[in-house]
C-alpha cells in the first residue's frame, strides 16, 4: 500500500455526500475519478482536478479502490449490473439494510470484485473531519489494503468481516438516537406544563443521560452472561416508577403512550417471573417480535 495521498479513487455517486467524499479525496491530493448518472452534478469536481469518466465500465477500471454512494442498493444494482468490476475494492457507502449489504458482497465476489459495505454517520459538511464517523465491514485484508485512504474520509471504524455488520450499528445508533431525543421530549412536554421551558430542563437530561450511558458497561455483562442480579434495583421497582410517569403524563395531559410501552415490557417480564432481576433482563422482551394489535 502506498502513501496516503497516491492512490488513486474513483466515487461513483455524486449527490450531496458523493460530492462531499469526492472533494475530501482531491483535497488529499488523491487523484480522483468520478460518475455520475447526470454527468453535469460533476462540474464543480471537474474544476477541483476531477476527472470524469466517460462510462461506468471506464470509472471501475481507473483504480484499485471505487467508492460506490447512491441513493439506495436497487439504484447501486442498476448502476453496476451491466459491469464487471474485477480489479477494484468496491466500498459501498450507500444506505441500506444488513440484508441488501450481504447480497451486494455475494454480487460483487461472483463478478470477481472485493467488497466492503459501510455506514456514514454524518453529514456531506463533516466529511474529512473527525467528527465523521464512518463505518466498514467486509473482509479485513480489504479493509487494511484501503485503511490509509479511507482515513481521508474521517474517523474509520473496522467491525467485522460479516457484510451486514455496518449496517447494523447504523440502525442501532439511530435506535440510541431516537430513544435518547424521545425520551427528552417526553420530559420537555411534562416540564413545559409546569411553565419549565426547554433551554432550562435540557442541562438536567443532559447530566441524566451521561449518568445512564454509564451503566451501559456493566449492564452489556449481564446480558452477555444471561445473569440478572439486582445491584442497584429491581425491575419491580422500576415498575412501579414507570406506572407513575404513566400517570403524572396523563395527569398533565402529555401524551403517555411512550411510558406505557415502557410499563408493558416491564409487566410482561414480571409475569414471566423476573421482577427481582435488574433492568437489563427486559433484552428478553426486545428479543420477542411482537405483532400489534
Amino acid at each position: 500500500m502506498g502513501n496516503n495521498t497516491d492512490i488513486p479513487v474513483t466515487v461513483i455517486g455524486l449527490g450531496l455526500m458523493g460530492q462531499a467524499l469526492a472533494g475530501t479525496f482531491l483535497k488529499a491530493g488523491h487523484p480522483v475519478t468520478v460518475w455520475n448518472r447526470t454527468a453535469s452534478k460533476a462540474d464543480p469536481l471537474l474544476d477541483a482536478g476531477a476527472r470524469l469518466a466517460p462510462t461506468i465500465g471506464d470509472a471501475l477500471e481507473s483504480g484499485p479502490l471505487t467508492i460506490v454512494c447512491l441513493t439506495d442498493y436497487q439504484a447501486v444494482r442498476e448502476v453496476l449490473d451491466t459491469t464487471e468490476p474485477d480489479g477494484t475494492t468496491l466500498v459501498n457507502l450507500t444506505s441500506g439494510s444488513s440484508a441488501q449489504a450481504r447480497e451486494a458482497a455475494r454480487w460483487a465476489e461472483g463478478r470477481g470484485a472485493r467488497y466492503l459495505d459501510g455506514a456514514i454517520m454524518a453529514v456531506p459538511p463533516a466529511i474529512g473531519t473527525d467528527e465523521a464517523v464512518i463505518l466498514h465491514s467486509g473482509p479485513r485484508p480489504d479493509f487494511e489494503a484501503h485503511e490509509s485512504a479511507l482515513r481521508t474520509l474521517g474517523t474509520v471504524t473496522y467491525l467485522g468481516e460479516d457484510p451486514g455488520l455496518a449496517s447494523l450499528y447504523d440502525v442501532a445508533g439511530l435506535a440510541m438516537m431516537w430513544g435518547v431525543l424521545n425520551a427528552w421530549l417526553q420530559g420537555t412536554a411534562l416540564l413545559g406544563t409546569a411553565g419549565v421551558d426547554a433551554a432550562t430542563y435540557a442541562p438536567f437530561a443532559r447530566q441524566i443521560a451521561a449518568v445512564v450511558a454509564g451503566w451501559l458497561p456493566g449492564y452489556a455483562e449481564q446480558i452477555d452472561r444471561g445473569s440478572y442480579p439486582a445491584e442497584v434495583s429491581a425491575l419491580e421497582t422500576d415498575a412501579r416508577a414507570m406506572a407513575h410517569l404513566v400517570e403524572e403524563s396523563e395527569a398533565a395531559g402529555v401524551d403517555a403512550g411512550l411510558p406505557k410501552l415502557f410499563r408493558a415490557m416491564a409487566d410482561r417480564a414480571i409475569a414471566a417471573g423476573h421482577g427481582a432481576e435488574q433492568y437489563p433482563v427486559l433484552i428478553d422482551e426486545f428479543r420477542i417480535p411482537r405483532i400489534p394489535r
